[in-house]
Parts: C-alpha cells; sequence; structure tokens
C-alpha cells in the first residue's frame, strides 16, 4: 500500500513539474496536435501510461497498473498505413488483505490499416491479440486470444471526437484458466486550448461476457487535462485524468486516476 502511495505522489509531482514549469514557447505545429489525438496518426511515439486503481476488492486496496505503449507506424505503399500498438502492463495487484504481487501482464497488441492520405474521417481497421506473458497466474489470463478491432474518428478545427472498439476471444493456453470473451471500447473527447493545452475525456468502458450477470460492465465517467510541450527538441505530450465507475462489477475498483507522458518522435 504504501509503495502505491508513493508511486502515486511521485506521479503527481512529476506530472506538476513537467506540465506547469514550461515556461518557454511549445512550438509545436497543429498538425502534432492533431497527430496525438489520433491512435492510428502515422507518428511514433513511446506512451508510458500509469493507472492507479482505488477500492479494489473486499478491502478496498490500491492497484497500480504501468502500462508501456509504444506505437511504431509501417508504409505498406502509398494508400495504406499500418499501425502497430502495444500495451506491456506491469502491475503491483493486491492479493488478500496485505499481500500483493508484482510482476509483468498480458502483453496486448493491436494492428490497425488506416488510409496514408488525409481523411475527413479517419477509420482504422484491426487485429486485437493478447499474449499470456504474465510473471504470475494473478496478473494474466493464461490465455492466447484474438479479435477485431476499429477505430473512428473525426478532427474538426481544434477539436477531437472518436473511439475505439474491440472484442478478444480465447483460443489457446491453459486448459485449467477460464475462457476470454472480452470487450474493450473507448471514447474520447479532445479540446484544444491555446499554448498546447487540451482538455479530454477518454473512459475506457469493458465487459467480461464470461462473468455472472450483474459483473459483465466496468463503465467510467470522468475527464482531464494535458499539456504538448517540448524538452529541448524532444515533444512530450503529458496529462492527467480521474475516472469513477458509476458501475463496476462485485470487489470491482471504485475509481481510477490515470497519468500519461508521452514521448512523442515525429518525422
Amino acid at each position: 500500500m504504501y509503495r502505491i502511495k508513493f508511486i502515486a505522489l511521485c506521479s503527481l509531482l512529476t506530472f506538476s513539474s513537467i506540465v506547469l514549469g514550461q515556461d518557454e514557447e511549445t512550438g509545436n505545429s497543429d498538425n502534432l496536435e492533431q497527430k496525438i489525438q489520433n491512435p492510428v496518426a502515422d507518428l511514433i511515439s513511446l506512451p508510458f501510461q500509469n493507472n492507479i486503481d482505488f477500492g479494489v476488492g473486499p478491502d478496498n486496496r490500491t492497484r497500480n497498473t504501468l502500462n508501456i505503449q509504444p506505437v511504431l507506424p509501417f508504409k505498406i505503399n502509398e494508400n495504406f498505413n499500418l499501425i502497430t500498438r502495444t500495451i506491456v502492463p506491469v502491475i503491483s495487484q493486491p492479493v488478500g488483505s496485505s499481500n500483493s504481487e508484482f510482476g509483468l501482464g498480458d502483453v496486448n497488441l493491436s494492428l490497425f490499416l488506416t488510409s496514408a492520405k488525409p481523411k475527413k474521417t479517419i477509420i482504422g481497421y484491426g487485429l486485437a491479440l493478447g499474449l499470456p506473458t504474465a510473471t504470475d497466474p494473478v496478473l494474466g489470463t493464461g490465455k492466447w486470444s484474438a479479435g477485431p478491432s476499429v477505430v473512428v474518428l473525426v478532427q474538426p478545427k481544434g477539436l477531437t471526437v472518436g473511439g475505439l472498439v474491440q472484442n478478444t476471444w480465447s483460443y489457446a493456453g491453459a486448459s485449467d484458466r477460464p475462457d476470454v470473451n472480452f470487450f474493450y471500447s473507448q471514447v474520447f473527447v479532445v479540446k484544444n486550448l491555446s499554448n498546447g493545452w487540451y482538455v479530454n475525456s477518454a473512459p475506457i468502458i469493458t465487459a467480461n461476457w464470461e462473468a455472472s450477470s450483474g459483473n459483465q460492465w466496468t463503465v467510467p465517467i470522468g475527464a482531464g487535462a494535458g499539456k504538448l510541450f517540448r524538452a529541448g527538441k524532444l515533444p512530450i505530450n503529458a496529462q492527467l485524468g480521474y475516472y469513477y465507475n458509476v458501475v463496476t462489477p462485485d470487489f470491482g475498483p471504485e475509481s481510477q486516476l490515470r497519468i500519461q507522458v508521452v514521448l512523442l518522435f515525429p518525422k
């Protein structure tokens, strides 16, 4: 518990020092501002997203998940790009009333085929893969899984509105572990402000179809803010958000603090 609180405090202090301590001109273009809000943009990036879930389990404990999420675009031809998004979770999971398990969770890989030419409506068609890489059974599913994924968004001047939807099913893995039938979606709305600042809402809505009735859905509401700036010549996108779960399974988390720092590598 103390380690989680220390991580949360350090994350908040780091975020505050990053976004509030930047007085120099950001030097970023509208094009870069739009790209950081587009999950299938042709932009190399390295996000570090730390999620702190409060009120987990019957003892109302805290879970910490650091998602390392490299994004790599590949040009297939003049018409299409392939965008790869990998999520490598490092988890501190509460076990019982006082113990915890720390280690690597299941890696998730998403592949999106998108148009290489600018369009008013941006669509990415893809495949989501779940890999059983967890270092302990409580940190993962023990199953290989796969399923379709799609992302759709529009970016009128100063605004991004869109969503991502996917569902994965297990097809191999440990026979003594439950099957995977998991729905994942994220709706995102971003409003750009001046000097690289923006406000956003990006709740992650999920459903575990293998769970009992009344314990399938997790539905949060919340919002956050962020800033695009430069550390020397390196563009960095930092954001902070808080989400409260209006629907959650029994012993599921009550709320989440989301802190993210993204290193950007534009062409």
